[in-house]
């Protein structure tokens, strides 16, 4: 299929069956990015501890490299969804769509980076002789920081993140065919994420606060998309 027919596919397709695929995206990116990021990273790091962080890695090689492809494919959900997302709100105002959009194919990019520093503490301690100017002991510590570089590269992409959440809110709000609340709600949970622009606070707020945010603005806003989709006549 050409693409032309392609782009004249998805322009046909209704707004309801956008609305429903974007949550589809949406719960896609939420698993995939929190196995990766999350789950794999938490069971292998030994807060630190670079030598039983690097053993762990060794030792569970086959457990990171799938966390590295479900980081991987979350940035490729993510695209998708604020895409998606983009298409069904650019009629509310065209201009505050297209600063979203912006604003989130930068956070992509970062998100991108976070796979690339993630994969790199496995290529460290498996180096070989391409690192032999480092000692046995040098290595693991070497490791750990660019799992360190990971973290903090990924609380910069939760920063543009929330920007994104906030913009989206805000179109979510002004427009007619989702509910407000739900806009509101997502506004919120931006202003949560973007306590990340000083890690160390956001991780003392993180519990209940920015946690809570999420959940109530996120979550509401898939399960709308997936059950209800859009008001197709408004």
């Amino acid at each position: 299929m050409s693409t032309d027919g392609m782009t004249r596919r998805i322009a046909e397709t209704s707004p309801r069956s956008l609305a429903r695929m974007a949550g589809v995206f949406q719960l896609g990116e939420g698993i995939t990015a929190t196995f990766g990021q999350v789950i794999v990273l938490d069971r292998l790091i030994v807060s630190g501890n670079a030598a039983a962080t690097g053993a762990n890695i060794l030792g569970h090689e086959w457990l990171f490299w799938l966390g590295f492809a479900s980081s991987l494919v979350g940035v490729v959900f993510h695209l998708a969804w604020a895409l998606l997302l983009y298409d069904l709100l650019k009629p509310v105002n065209r201009r505050l769509s297209l600063l979203a959009v912006f604003v989130i194919l930068v956070g992509c990019a970062i998100q991108a980076l976070t796979s690339l520093l993630y994969l790199a503490p496995l290529l460290v301690l498996k180096g070989g002789s391409s690192l032999s100017a480092f000692s046995a002991e040098q290595l693991p510590a070497l490791a750990f920081t660019f799992l360190r570089l990971n973290a903090y590269a990924f609380d910069i992409y939760l920063v543009f993140f929330g920007l994104w959440c906030f913009l989206t809110g805000l179109l979510i709000f002004r427009s007619t065919f989702l509910p407000r609340t739900i806009g509101i709600l997502l506004a919120i949970s931006g202003l949560g994420w973007t306590m990340y622009l000083v890690p160390p606070l956001a991780v003392r707020i993180f519990i209940p606060y920015i946690a809570g945010a999420s959940a109530v603005g996120e979550m509401p806003l898939m399960l709308w998309l997936l059950l209800a989709g859009v008001n197709e006549q408004r």
